[in-house]
């Protein structure tokens, strides 16, 4: 095959411009998104090597090295973090992750059209409640004092407790509230492929006598197992990101030892008292366990299931 030249190159680039100029324009909102508010950030990453104050600039900040990776594996808190954010992940995955694929293979043997867009409806509903309102319910049902279960608690003889203040409960209380939220939502791109199996597997498999539970087995389950491969993939290369938000407001110190996680513990030390600099190595540091974490999970899932997102 012969070589093109760089004239001859640049010529088929401009036609292919020319061509898909529409398509181009239509996507250009969305690439300028992500080079704005996602990679030109990336060079403020620097700092998580410097004494960056907010009074000097990134560039002209003190060169540290890597003082406060150090500073942060010799913490006290370092084995604590670092236990509960792969405690707390790895958790909600094992519990979160199966639930939307349960409820899509229930959801597709409803054959009844109207109840099964109300029973979509429904489980589509709590993702759109706000993370301040849904925790906000879940203190008054679980108030030790006028809670609603604490008063069927009293009913039945026993002592109130004290939910959202108890190291045990907390987990359980994390990982169920984020089911209920998002099982639903998440189901949805599982919906999707299942519409993408052909029926006339189906009824080939109705011919040879096969049942609902076997259809299920053979066409149904296969049919979405790239589609589960690719988001699992994708789930644990996210496995050490847990988001702040919803743990700052259900927890407290009184609940620190299971619910401080790596991102806690940046908000605290990074935002509260100002430490920039540690608060980005931390930040990075994580990054990069995930990064590794994504590249490991899809090699491993290329080699044995020839599925991987590249």
């Amino acid at each position: 095959m012969r070589k093109l030249s760089i004239s001859e190159s640049s010529k088929i680039f401009k036609k292919n411009v020319c061509k898909d100029k529409y398509l181009l324009l239509l996507a250009a909102p969305v690439l300028i998104y992500y080079f704005v508010f996602h990679y030109l950030p990336m060079y403020g990453a620097v700092i998580a090597f410097k004494d960056f104050s907010p009074g000097q600039s990134i560039w002209s900040s003190t060169w540290v090295g890597f003082r406060w990776f150090k500073e942060f594996f010799a913490s006290i808190y370092f084995t604590r973090l670092i236990s509960n954010t792969i405690m707390l992940s790895s958790l909600s995955l094992i519990f979160s992750f199966p639930v939307p694929i349960i409820f899509a293979l229930l959801l597709n043997e409803v054959r009844r059209k109207n109840l099964r867009r109300i029973i979509q409806t429904i489980s589509y509903l709590p993702h759109f409640i706000s993370l301040v309102v849904m925790i906000g319910i879940l203190s008054n049902f679980l108030s030790p004092s006028d809670g609603v279960i604490n008063q069927l608690l009293r009913r039945f003889g026993m002592e109130p407790v004290n939910f959202m203040g108890e190291s045990v409960w907390f987990r359980p209380l994390y990982i169920g509230s984020g089911i209920w939220q998002n099982y639903g939502w998440n189901s949805i791109i599982y919906m999707a492929a299942l519409t993408s199996i052909d029926p006339q597997l189906y009824e080939a498999a109705r011919i040879d006598g096969c049942n609902r539970w076997k259809e299920m087995c053979y066409i149904t389950l296969p049919g979405i197992r790239s589609t589960a491969v690719m988001l699992l993939i994708l789930a644990l290369g996210n496995l050490m990101n847990i988001g702040f938000e919803k743990i700052i407001l259900m927890y407290s110190p009184a609940i620190y030892d299971v619910s401080d996680v790596i991102s806690t513990y940046v908000y605290r030390r990074g935002i509260l008292n100002s430490q920039y600099s540690f608060g980005s190595a931390v930040g990075l540091l994580n990054s990069i366990i995930n990064f590794i974490l994504l590249l490991s999970v899809n090699r491993i899932s290329r080699h044995y299931t020839q599925i991987g997102l590249w």
